[in-house]
């Protein structure tokens, strides 16, 4: 009888040491997003997560997937079995759905960019700008739609402006200091290069937009689905990344690697993270939820814009939110 109890507990151990070894084996992970963004603010997030070491605190085995492109590139990507989530703008994920796409968000990763409009130096007004070359990203995204709710607040209109796309905030940084565009909307850290180089700063978009989702997490549902170890594993990681960010007591640490990653001036780096929060602008999550009353103005901001024709997909059909409310009952 000893024995045979014996046994059992031994097999119970056994079992249980061999469930802890599953949970403690890294899951691949690729993620991917285009070369503008990693060039620029908004590959933040992944930088810290990564130096940080909180995928590997989770258990991921996380790899990059570097992208070439435009904000379409990251869903075709996913599309093709190429990476397993990826960075999307909110208002590509809106046009993926209504064309069939089964792409969901299932983390926030920016709420409310902040979009300078810099000009060149004679450029002393927003209305100065009617007939002039604009450089912006994609017409059917939320920068251009942004962008263009600032001009209009200044009186002019679409048609009003030689508009040229250009995507991503360096290529259009580029596009100023060169010369062949009067005015881009950039984001961090190329306005601070763009003004202390003698560019003039007219506006933000922040000026004239409520609040709003800009970019997610996605992935296939299908794919999340089958794989909800390893999407609740970087849930995880993201709940993490935010409030480190956000802690006043790490300032110094991530504008060092914001330094390392873009070659900015510690100003530079310190002025783009009192722009996001001091004080609070909401322009990341606080632990990567995804602010459904947001998704649901990118789709009301696209109706106004033209982009889509009728109602549009529900808010809820974009999104599970599985993964994230699993990493928050851990």
């Amino acid at each position: 009888m000893f024995q045979r109890v014996f046994r059992l507990a031994a097999i119970a151990v056994m079992a249980c040491s061999a469930q802890r070894a599953a949970a403690a084996e890294p899951l691949p992970f690729r993620y991917a997003q285009t070369g503008s963004t990693w060039r620029s603010v908004f590959s933040l997030p992944m930088r810290v997560a990564v130096k940080q070491g909180f995928f590997a605190r989770h258990g991921l085995a996380f790899a990059m997937v570097p992208l070439e492109g435009g904000a379409e590139t990251s869903l075709v990507a996913l599309e093709e079995g190429r990476a397993d989530a990826a960075h999307v703008a909110a208002s590509f994920l809106v046009t993926a759905a209504m064309r069939g796409a089964d792409t969901v968000a299932v983390t926030a990763e920016f709420n409310n960019p902040i979009y300078s409009l810099v000009a060149k130096p004679w450029v002393k007004d927003i209305r100065e700008l009617k007939g002039r070359r604009i450089g912006m990203a994609d017409m059917s995204g939320a920068v251009s739609l942004a962008t263009l709710a600032l001009f209009e607040k200044h009186g002019l209109k679409r048609a009003d402006l030689d508009i040229r796309v250009i995507e991503g905030t360096p290529d259009r940084f580029t596009c100023l200091t060169i010369g062949d565009c009067d005015a881009v909307p950039l984001g961090q850290p190329q306005d601070f290069f763009a003004r202390r180089q003698g560019f003039r700063l007219l506006g933000a978009t922040n000026e004239a937009v409520p609040d709003f989702l800009y970019t997610v997490t996605a992935a296939r549902r299908p794919w999340a689905q089958a794989n909800k170890e390893a999407m609740t594993r970087y849930a995880r990681a993201m709940a993490d990344t935010f409030p480190y960010i956000r802690d006043p007591a790490n300032r110094a640490d991530v504008a060092a690697l914001m330094m390392e990653a873009w070659r900015s001036s510690e100003e530079s780096a310190l002025s783009t993270l009192d722009l996001f929060f001091n004080p609070e602008k909401n322009v990341m999550p606080m632990r990567g939820e995804i602010d459904m009353k947001g998704l649901a103005q990118v789709i009301r901001f696209m109706k106004e814009g033209g982009v889509i024709k009728g109602e549009g997909p529900e808010p809820a059909s974009l999104v599970d939110l599985r993964y994230l409310e699993a990493a928050a009952a851990r």
